[in-house]
């Protein structure tokens, strides 16, 4: 997979409120499917599914422990989402540095 498909595979499993719910409540530590529908309103099967997109995405991982499977969030997940943002932020800074020196010129 390419860095563009991995980064789209990201904005989209972030792109929904619960997944980033639950994405957010696996920073806080590793957790079971069990675990995870305590906390949210929404179904096992609905959380598995979810679990299973952020996965994809690279976003979480699971291991295996008897019959059920803990979910934590990978170190590296958003590090494409990380390099994509300081593109564009030193981008934007550039350009606002130009349009500033633009803007004390014209004042001159």
């Amino acid at each position: 997979m390419d860095e563009d498909q991995l980064e789209d595979r990201i904005f989209q499993a972030l792109a929904d409120p619960r997944r980033r719910a639950i994405f957010e409540s696996l920073t806080r530590g590793e957790a079971a499917v069990s675990e995870l529908t305590a906390r949210f309103d929404i179904s096992q099967p609905a959380v598995s599914q979810h679990l299973a997109t952020l996965k994809e995405a690279g976003l979480v991982s699971g291991r295996r422990e008897g019959r059920r499977v803990i979910y934590q969030v990978e170190p590296d997940g958003l590090r494409p989402l990380v390099d994509w943002i300081t593109h564009y932020q030193a981008f934007w800074t550039q350009h606002m540095a130009r349009l500033e020196r633009l803007l004390e010129e014209m004042d001159e």
